[in-house]
């Protein structure tokens, strides 16, 4: 019997949904989060109530460096779940990165929930998505259309070589990506980020980013969901894909490693860091480290799960651990807590 159409699409990325909350699905201990410390200020010289944590980029003014990382898009469920997370992030001035654009691309019913939430909130800084395999084999006319769908800030190309190795329905095709990269960033209307999905970045990646002319990379190292692990999953116990993603299932490069191998660089490209973050105090880490901008997935997928009000308020426990660490350093923008060298590895 044949399948309707999209059902093994839509499938896929339910199955993602479910198996992103499993604990299985997540890298404790490894995002290199607990070797890094803030120093602590008993004289900080400021009030709570001044501490400013805007922000800007594309440029628009944002009142807060958190955005909802890419999770989900182009199945049943997801249009009432990213339109939970359009309002919350317009609401708090995050900025929100959408999930794979990729249905679009053979489907133009798929571009209708991103019209609908964009029509509803037209202020809302939304960054396209797209992954590498695709962009490679994909002319740039349509990827262009992609941006524009979605009236998008940005276009976040997403990088994922173990997953696609491991995924049943993966395209393991990377052969010409940083080519591509290249003529994107020549071709498209709008800022190209270059993005893991877990597995950060070595130093000699970054290294050839930095000669692209991309002007963002989002780390998106080990530490949080993995989705290697996540992809075995979805295979049976005996299949080899199930048993090799047991072999790679603390694969990758940490945030705080990647991060250092981005500093060591000299980076011609904003930092932006995600991947592990589960507190304000972890984003107050990375900020002081060096990253502009800090994405979270999980966190707010559980939230976003349960309500809008949930929502709101795991953002705006984000924000006020964010606040504390500030205060708690002396720091009364972010711009402080990046120069005032406050971190060290222990």
């Amino acid at each position: 019997m044949t399948k309707p159409p999209f059902q093994e699409f839509e499938q896929r990325k339910n199955d993602h949904i479910r198996l992103a909350l499993s604990s299985e699905s997540q890298t404790k201990n490894l995002s290199g989060l607990d070797d890094i410390q803030l120093r602590h200020e008993a004289f900080p010289e400021i009030n709570f109530n001044d501490i400013d944590i805007s922000t800007e980029v594309f440029g628009r003014k944002l009142l807060s460096p958190f955005f909802v990382s890419s999770m989900t898009a182009g199945h049943a469920h997801s249009e009432k779940l990213n339109r939970r997370f359009a309002k919350a992030c317009s609401e708090k001035s995050w900025m929100m990165a959408v999930g794979s654009q990729r249905r679009e691309l053979s489907d133009q019913d798929a571009a209708k929930e991103w019209n609908k939430i964009r029509k509803a909130y037209p202020e809302l800084t939304l960054l396209g998505n797209i992954g590498l395999s695709q962009l490679i084999k994909t002319p740039l006319e349509k990827i262009q259309k992609l941006v524009d769908s979605l009236q998008a800030q940005a276009l976040i190309v997403h990088t994922n070589p173990l997953q696609e190795a491991l995924q049943p329905e993966g395209t393991p095709e990377f052969k010409g990506g940083l080519n591509a990269l290249k003529n994107s960033l020549q071709f498209l209307s709008v800022p190209v980020i270059i993005k893991e999905t877990g597995c950060g970045f070595s130093k000699q990646t970054l290294e050839k980013l930095n000669e692209t002319g991309v002007k963002f990379v989002d780390l998106s190292g080990l530490g949080g969901t993995h989705w290697g692990r996540i992809e075995g999953e979805r295979s049976t116990p005996d299949n080899q894909l199930h048993l090799a993603s047991k072999v790679f299932a603390d694969w990758g490069i940490s945030t705080v490693d990647s991060l250092l191998n981005a500093r060591e660089i000299g980076p011609k490209f904003q930092i932006w860091a995600s991947g592990g973050v589960r507190s304000g105090l972890d984003a107050a880490k990375f900020i002081a480290m060096g990253a502009n901008k800090v994405g979270i997935a999980k966190p707010m997928l559980e939230a976003a799960l349960e309500s809008e009000e949930i929502l709101i308020e795991k953002m705006n426990q984000f924000e006020l651990e964010l606040k504390i660490a500030m205060f708690c350093c002396g720091a009364v923008n972010l711009r402080q807590l990046q120069e005032n060298q406050v971190w060290q590895k222990i």
